[in-house]
């Protein structure tokens, strides 16, 4: 589909969920994907943080070289959280036994094991891990994939043009809510405190097997507007009262791009990334990057920083609000009774169902599939 306004599609062909599709409420994040887990500024020098994707508890720690690692948050041992424990160079040593693995969750120490000793476990899960954008990405799914996976491109991070606001939030909601939140912007009523009337005219969308772009008209057509919505859309600068405004979930990530009038390049660039924490999918952490275009005038945006973080956290205050009701009708529902009319919302619903993997459909590290990237030492006896 190019090009299309499907606002004039039959009300009737999307009266109410479709029974013989899956529920995408139930639908797991596809771990075949680098996944942002932490802050890089978080994971500090020889310091270990707990992290988790669905319900997997993994622990970050930084060794004396400034590399990160990630391992499985439990000891062969005795499962206590390596996300305890003490880094020593390279190395991590679990706090109670001091088992000590190394950064591909081999063990390379276990001090007190003699000759003839019962013979050990080989080791943890370690998962591929990367930095990137001031983030810590992990790779959780089959990591012979991790290679040919890319991270996502951001051109504007890092541009002497603009200037990154970093966001990392927890939300109680599954994570296709808040593809749905960015993408509709027919909800412009719940903003209408910070914003003013806002009226967002859709001017078409594509969409394929993996994503789904729309562009909106923004017209502002009265009300009280914050003054810190209008430095972030370059009023001012501009001089237009109508912005372009562009939305693209592209699996698993999502992007909003903002032209104001009279433009030429985006007044601020939005990366998004939901990362799913429990197991049953329910809570998400938002990962944000927001790059703002550094206006002409200098010292603007400095000045400006604060006002447009708190502006930002408004709507994103309000933004949860909504979605994590939506969660709670869930939840208490037992099922998803969402009766959706606006065909770019059904169409990316399919996208996150068709990308997506069933809940559960892992199996717990032990078995083959989510551990057979670990490379275990096969004798650990002496080692250092």
């Amino acid at each position: 589909m190019t090009e299309t306004d499907r606002a004039a599609a039959e009300p009737s062909e999307h009266t109410g969920p479709d029974p013989a599709k899956a529920d995408l409420r139930r639908v797991g994040a596809n771990p075949d994907h680098w996944y942002p887990v932490a802050l890089s500024r978080r994971v500090r020098a020889e310091q270990v943080l707990a992290a988790t994707f669905a319900g997997e508890r993994i622990a970050l720690f930084r060794g004396k070289s400034g590399e990160v690692h990630a391992l499985e948050d439990r000891c062969a041992h005795r499962q206590v959280p390596l996300s305890m424990g003490v880094v020593e160079g390279e190395t991590l040593r679990c706090r109670y036994h001091a088992w000590a693995y190394r950064g591909d969750g081999r063990i390379s120490q276990i001090p007190y094991l003699a000759k003839g000793d019962r013979r050990p476990p080989r080791g943890v899960r370690g998962y591929p891990v990367r930095e990137a954008y001031g983030l810590v990405f992990v790779f959780p799914g089959d990591p012979r994939r991790a290679a040919a996976t890319p991270l996502p491109h951001l051109p504007a991070f890092g541009s002497p043009r603009y200037r990154t606001m970093t966001y990392s939030r927890t939300v109680r909601c599954h994570y296709s809510f808040m593809h749905e939140n960015l993408l509709d912007m027919n909800h412009q009523f719940l903003h209408r405190g910070v914003v003013g009337r806002l009226h967002p005219e859709l001017l078409g969308y594509e969409t394929d097997e993996r994503s789904v772009e729309a562009r909106y008209l923004f017209t502002h057509t009265g009300g009280k507007r914050n003054r810190s919505a209008g430095l972030l859309a370059a009023e001012g600068i501009g001089g237009g009262t109508a912005d372009v405004m562009t939305i693209r979930t592209d699996y698993p990530y999502q992007t909003l791009d903002l032209v104001p009038e009279n433009a030429d390049r985006p007044a601020f660039r939005l990366w998004a990334a939901y990362v799913p924490e429990d197991a049953e999918q329910r809570t998400c952490r938002a990962f944000g990057l927001l790059m703002i275009d550094k206006p002409g005038i200098p010292g603007l945006l400095q000045v400006a920083w604060p006002f447009i973080r708190r502006f930002t956290e408004r709507v994103f205050a309000e933004d949860r609000m909504a979605v994590e009701a939506e969660q709670r009708a869930w939840d208490e529902q037992g099922e998803d009774r969402n009766h959706e009319v606006f065909p770019l919302i059904l169409d990316v619903r399919e996208v996150l169902r068709r990308n997506g993997v069933p809940l559960r459909a892992r199996a717990a590290c032990g078995s083959a599939s989510p551990c057979e990237g670990a490379r275990l030492t096969d004798d650990v006896r002496g080692q250092e």
